[in-house]
């Protein structure tokens, strides 16, 4: 549990702007001078707007030269000085944006980060707590021979940003979408890749060592919250590899810290949901069916579980059939009281409500096999029912 923190605490009053007619070389001239973490957007009349990153920019391989700051901005949630972190935190959830506007009244003071939250959090007692408690476990990988277009899928399959990559069962570098973006498809930098140099190949075929970064940042189960935070800041990391005796075990990314954090003023509530969406439109009809599956989930697991959060993030991928678009569902359930753990499940398909029942299922298939429930009677025979074995064997 935290103490009362908010976000006055931690926020910092020194932030940039550019004007929303202004060009995004002007943005990347001042992210390379100053590397601030956001840039506060400004309208015609001088009047905050949103916000950009230079993430976003990268992303989206438009001519900085001729491309307005307006194209590429966002709305970001404005929260006030004295908001928790734990709220702040879910709201960085939800909107997907890690740089909020901190605003007192028609006033902006500044900006806090998703840095700013975690370290804030990790002084508290919480960050005496170990890596293992939060750390993604089993954690997909790809072996270093692979092609970046199998990072890629991996990264689109799963919905994930950071892979480490093996080598003879050791981790030997870790790859990023930044990493892919910056060192592949860049322009000026597509044929300066170390052993690639002036080759003409199809991008996507470059091996994974050619873009993966090393050494990788390592800690241990058992360290200390607090002492991998200051891992991620000091050596400018997003993500961390946690390792027992060489062996991988879990990773450890900024959103692994945020999630508990956005959940630490529900310990005492029972499983709640959180939606985020990019680019999926989920109106009140689809939220209120995801909710009515979701209670009759967590009524299932309410004496185990007792209180947790589940986490839905969904993800148009473009694509239509028939009117329904294609959605990529990811489930994460963090669990805090009864069988403490995390639970992850995702799903593919046409439609929100449908990918969120088969993701939903997936995750309760999860559930029943874990550890903690297979020596229980009464969720075996549930678990053995979910595998279709016939009624007079259970």
């Amino acid at each position: 549990m935290m103490s009362p923190v908010s976000v006055k605490d931690v926020y910092s009053t020194t932030f940039n702007t550019v004007n929303e007619n202004d060009t995004l070389s002007m943005c990347l001239d001042l992210f390379k001078k100053e590397t601030p973490p956001v840039l506060a957007v400004l309208d015609e009349k001088g009047k905050y707007s949103g916000v950009i990153s230079r993430r976003w920019i990268v992303r989206a391989r438009l001519d900085p030269a001729t491309t307005k700051v307006r194209s590429l901005m966002r709305a970001a949630p404005k929260v006030e000085p004295n908001l928790s972190l734990s709220k702040a935190a879910k709201f960085m959830i939800q909107s997907g944006v890690r740089q909020l506007p901190v605003f007192e009244k028609a006033k902006l003071l500044g900006f806090v980060t998703d840095e700013d939250i975690i370290h804030g959090a990790v002084t508290q007692e919480w960050g005496n707590a170990p890596v293992e408690q939060i750390m993604t476990k089993a954690p997909h990988s790809i072996e270093v021979a692979r092609s970046v277009g199998a990072v890629l899928s991996l990264f689109r399959e799963h919905d994930i940003s950071h892979v480490p990559v093996m080598e003879e069962g050791k981790v030997v570098g870790m790859i990023s979408t930044q990493d892919i973006i910056e060192k592949i498809f860049q322009p000026n930098q597509r044929q300066t890749l170390g052993d690639i140099k002036g080759e003409k190949i199809q991008v996507l075929s470059i091996p994974a060592k050619g873009v993966m970064n090393s050494p990788v940042i390592t800690v241990a189960p058992e360290t200390s919250l607090k002492d991998a935070e200051d891992k991620m800041h000091r050596f400018n990391v997003h993500c961390l590899v946690v390792l027992v005796k060489e062996r991988l075990v879990g990773v450890v990314t900024k959103l692994d810290f945020l999630e508990p954090i956005s959940q630490m003023e529900d310990l005492d509530r029972r499983l709640t949901i959180q939606f985020a969406s990019k680019g999926a439109v989920i109106d009140e009809n689809a939220q209120g069916f995801m909710m009515g599956e979701f209670d009759s989930f967590a009524r299932k697991y309410k004496e185990l579980l007792e209180s947790g959060t589940l986490f839905v993030y969904m993800k148009l991928h473009g694509t239509n059939h028939k009117g329904q678009p294609l959605i990529h569902c990811r489930l994460q359930l963090r669990t805090v009281k009864g069988i403490r753990g995390f639970f992850f499940a995702s799903a593919e398909g046409f439609g929100v409500e449908p990918t969120f029942r088969v993701a939903l299922d997936r995750l309760d298939k999860r559930i029943l096999r874990s550890k903690e429930l297979s020596f229980d009677p009464t969720y075996a025979r549930e678990y053995l029912r979910k595998y279709g074995f016939p009624s007079e064997e259970l």
